[in-house]
């Protein structure tokens, strides 16, 4: 199998030919998760937004993802588009079967493909379940990849942006420049690889590589080979052509020592390739002035629906409903990533004068230490471990404070989604958290990550509400920041343009 050497930078001529190459791309989305399909966090929920506001941007836009079960049960009309195909991936050759409500791509919407395997893909999880991840996890998302790539001719032709999404499709642009390197179905194909959390790439045995149909000669520090073991993220950022990540910040964290979970050298040789490109959020879905799933609709000019909305989440939560004290909310994976042992280190749950409720699940240790607490003092503390859209919707809604003291955080949604609502994020100045709070105006940022440096944050907040007309006006300037995705999808075809060029200087 060949090896295309990696593809240079660009002069300021190819840049200027990349923009114009770029007219008339299609765009296919290959993402192991897509909302309101399959999630477990903001990687579906950030590709759905991005697709959707490409489409109706006018960009041809086409994702695929996995048949899960449960995409069975969430969409019914689903049908088979055409007969099933073998699909070769090591020594292994298998069916898949592309599956969509129809056949032809709705005017301003992205069309969303399903490849089917029951085998692989209908199981209770995603990734895996309470005892761990799937063990044939690696073959599982080869295979995703593998089919993704012999559908792709057929449902988008060329020039295409393959834009492949975190480690589970990472093996896409491998496998396009090794072994269907020079095959004429994919000369149109460029390929842009989004990194959404680089401290999760696919970490498999030298053995692995075999069963995915890749060559040993690629378990070498140039390729997939790190530390002793196939990094499947590693190889992806290898060969693609331009890579992405969430926000600019973590673009910068990405290629330092302690900010690229040992990838920073790969970050690093990606060069002016690695673009930080900031999330959005729907603002229709997540508008407090007409959402139907809080108790009252508010807005900046008449906040009143706040007060009733933070009086239903109190009693919801079996607090007392007392408008002058402080509700901090908390809407997160109950994960070390998030910043728990921040919270639970120090002793801000017990001695602030304040509310405090939690919605989540995750680690059993976390969720057993925020469980006792709330046990000690419930009229204090709430605790809710069943997560729905609706309670987040509501936990923004009423809460005057959200949490996101996170040890990392690549860009995160939810401190948007809470600035739209009124809720002042407190969080740490980490990727995009940076990018999207302004400290003392539309939230709280503290550096160290020490309980003691977030209980001084806490402390902040806590002055600042004791003066109502001044949380008034930080409320009213939080809700008026734009997180919507419109200048998002600019950049991201400014990125498609780049791979274009980047691989055409590559030939």
């Amino acid at each position: 199998m060949p090896i295309t050497r990696r593809a240079k930078s660009l002069s300021a001529s190819e840049r200027t030919a990349a923009t114009a190459a770029g007219n008339g791309i299609r765009v296919v989305h290959l993402a192991a998760e897509y909302w309101p399909f399959a999630r477990t966090g903001g990687l579906a929920e950030a590709v759905s937004g991005l697709a959707k506001f490409q489409a109706a941007s006018g960009i041809p836009t086409t994702v695929m993802l996995p048949l899960y079960g449960a995409v069975r049960e969430a969409e019914p009309a689903l049908k088979p588009l055409g007969p099933a195909f073998e699909v070769r991936v090591g020594p292994r050759s298998e069916e898949a079967r592309l599956w969509g409500v129809d056949a032809r791509q709705a005017r301003g919407a992205p069309r969303v493909l399903f490849i089917e395997h029951d085998g692989y893909f209908d199981r209770a999880g995603i990734y895996g379940e309470r005892s761990g991840d799937y063990p044939d996890n690696a073959r599982r998302f080869a295979f995703l990849c593998r089919a993704a790539l012999q559908a792709v001719p057929e449902v988008a032709p060329a020039p295409v942006i393959l834009h492949a999404h975190d480690w589970h499709t990472a093996l896409a642009p491998v496998y396009l420049r090794t072994e269907l390197a020079g095959q004429a179905p994919y000369h149109g194909v460029a390929t842009v690889l989004s990194v959404h959390n680089a401290g999760f790439q696919g970490h498999f045995p030298f053995e692995t590589l075999a069963e995915i149909g890749l060559p040993a000669a690629l378990y070498d520090p140039r390729w997939l080979e790190w530390y002793g073991r196939a990094n499947l993220l590693k190889g992806g950022l290898t060969f693609t052509d331009v890579a992405t990540t969430v926000s600019p910040t973590h673009a910068y964290e990405l290629r330092t020592e302690a900010g690229g979970f040992g990838l920073h050298d790969t970050f690093i040789a990606l060069r002016d390739r690695l673009v930080g490109i900031l999330n959005g959020i729907d603002p229709e879905t997540w508008n407090p002035a007409t959402d139907r799933q809080v108790t009252a609709c508010y807005s900046a000019a008449n906040l009143a629906g706040k007060q009733r909305c933070k009086a239903a989440l109190q009693r919801g939560c079996g607090l007392p409903v007392q408008a002058r004290t402080p509700l901090f909310g908390m809407s997160a994976r109950l994960v070390a990533q998030k910043g728990l042992d921040l919270i639970l280190g120090g002793d801000v749950l017990t001695t602030a004068d304040a509310q405090f409720v939690f919605l989540g699940t995750g680690e059993e240790r976390y969720e057993t230490a925020l469980a006792a607490l709330a046990a000690a003092a419930p009229d204090r503390i709430a605790v809710e471990l069943d997560f729905t859209d609706q309670r987040e919707h509501r936990l923004l809604a009423g809460a005057d404070v959200l949490l996101m003291p996170s040890l990392y955080e690549p860009c995160g949604l939810t401190q948007m989604r809470a600035q739209r609502y009124g809720a002042l994020p407190l969080a740490r100045r980490v990727g995009g958290l940076v990018d999207t709070i302004e400290d003392e105006t539309s939230g709280f940022l503290f550096d160290e990550y020490t309980p003691a440096a977030f209980g001084r944050a806490v402390g902040r907040a806590l002055a600042l509400y004791r003066d109502a007309a001044a949380w008034e006006t930080h409320m009213r300037e939080a809700m008026a920041r734009d997180f919507g995705w419109s200048r998002s999808v600019a950049k991201y075809l400014e990125a498609y343009r780049r791979a274009i060029a980047v691989r055409a200087a590559s030939r």
